[in-house]
C-alpha cells in the first residue's frame, strides 16, 4: 500500500462495529497494523491528515449545523491523551471542546449518571472530545460495585438488569443526540496487557513521567479480565449505526493515530460540509463595502 492520505479509509473497516451480538474482544489484536510498512511514513501521513482535518473543521464551524462528538475509552496508559494531542493538533481551539471525565464530584453524584455528560456536549459547528465518558458507568463502576453505592441510586432499582438497562439508556441517549445533529464516533484504544506494563515501567523510569502514574493503575491490572469483559459487553450492546465503535489496535501508537485520524476525516467528509452561500442582498452589501474601502485614502 502506498503512503497516501486517500488510502487511509481502508484501514478503518476491520475495526468498525455498528452492531454485532457476536463481537468478541479477543478477536481483535492490539498489535495489529495490517502488515503495512507505514511506520516511516506515518509522520507525513498524519501531517497530511491534520491539514485536511483543519480545513474540514473550518467548514464545520462556518456551516454551523452539525457537531461531532469523539469518545475515547481505554485502559490506563492506553494512549488517549497522546492520540488526542497528535490527531487534533491542527484544530482551531475556538471550534473544539475537550471534556475529561475524572472522578465525579459531589454535584455530579447528586444527579443521574448522564447529567455531567450532557453538560459537556459540543455545540453546533464544534468538535467535542470526551476523554473517557459516560461509558465509565458501565465499565469501572461495573468492575468496582462499591462506586455504585456512592451514586445513591434507590435500592429497588439496583437489580440484575441494571447493566442492560444502562446499555439501553446509553443507546437511547446517543440516538437522541444523533437526531439532533451530533454525530458520534467512539474509540476503544485496545492496548495489550504487556504493552501497558511496558508503558507503566517507562513512566516509573522517567522522572518527567512519574506524575502520570497512580498506584490504583497497578491494582486495576489485577482486574484485567473483568475490565475486558466489561468492555466487550459495553461495545457489544452499544455499537449502532448512529454511534459505531472502533476497536483500534493500541500497541503501535503510529498506527493508532492513523486509524483515528482517518475515521475523523472520513466522518466529516461524509457530512458534505460547505461554507455558507452569500445571497444576492448580502453580495451587494459586500461589493459596496469593498468599493468604500478602495476609495479610502
Amino acid at each position: 500500500m502506498a503512503g497516501k492520505l486517500t488510502d487511509l479509509p481502508q484501514l478503518v473497516k476491520p475495526y468498525r462495529l455498528a452492531g454485532s451480538k457476536n463481537f468478541r474482544l479477543s478477536d481483535f489484536d492490539p498489535a495489529d497494523h495490517q502488515n503495512l510498512d507505514l511506520k516511516n511514513e506515518a509522520g507525513d501521513l498524519l501531517k497530511q491528515g491534520i491539514e485536511r482535518l483543519s480545513d474540514l473543521q473550518q467548514k464545520l464551524y462556518a456551516h454551523d449545523r452539525w457537531a461531532l462528538l469523539l469518545i475515547f475509552q481505554a485502559m490506563d496508559a492506553g494512549g488517549k491523551d497522546s492520540v488526542i494531542r497528535h490527531v487534533m493538533s491542527g484544530v482551531n481551539p475556538q471550534g473544539c471542546q475537550v471534556y475529561s471525565f475524572k472522578q465525579p464530584s459531589a454535584e455530579d453524584l447528586s444527579h443521574d449518571y448522564l447529567w455531567r455528560a450532557s453538560k459537556g456536549l459540543p455545540q453546533r459547528g464544534h468538535i467535542g472530545i470526551f476523554n473517557r465518558s459516560y461509558y465509565e458507568e458501565v465499565l469501572v463502576v461495573r468492575v468496582h460495585p462499591d462506586l455504585l453505592a456512592a451514586q445513591r441510586v434507590p435500592q429497588p432499582l439496583i437489580t440484575k438488569k441494571l447493566w442492560k438497562e444502562r446499555f439501553k439508556d446509553i443507546r437511547n441517549f446517543e440516538q437522541y443526540l444523533s437526531r439532533n445533529g451530533i454525530v458520534i464516533r467512539k474509540f476503544f484504544l485496545n492496548v495489550s496487557r504487556d504493552e501497558q506494563k511496558r508503558r507503566f515501567l517507562q513512566r516509573l523510569d522517567e522522572p518527567e513521567k512519574n506524575w502520570k502514574f497512580s498506584e490504583s493503575d497497578v491494582h486495576d491490572r489485577e482486574r484485567w479480565s473483568d475490565y475486558m469483559q466489561a468492555y466487550q459487553d459495553a461495545i457489544r450492546h452499544t455499537a449502532t449505526l448512529e454511534a459505531p465503535w472502533y476497536v483500534v489496535p493500541g500497541d503501535n501508537k503510529w498506527f493508532t493515530r492513523l486509524v483515528v485520524a482517518s475515521v475523523v476525516i472520513d466522518t466529516l467528509e461524509s457530512l458534505k460540509l460547505h461554507f455558507p452561500v452569500v445571497d444576492k442582498q448580502r453580495q451587494k452589501e459586500l461589493t459596496s463595502a469593498k468599493r468604500f474601502l478602495l476609495r479610502e485614502k
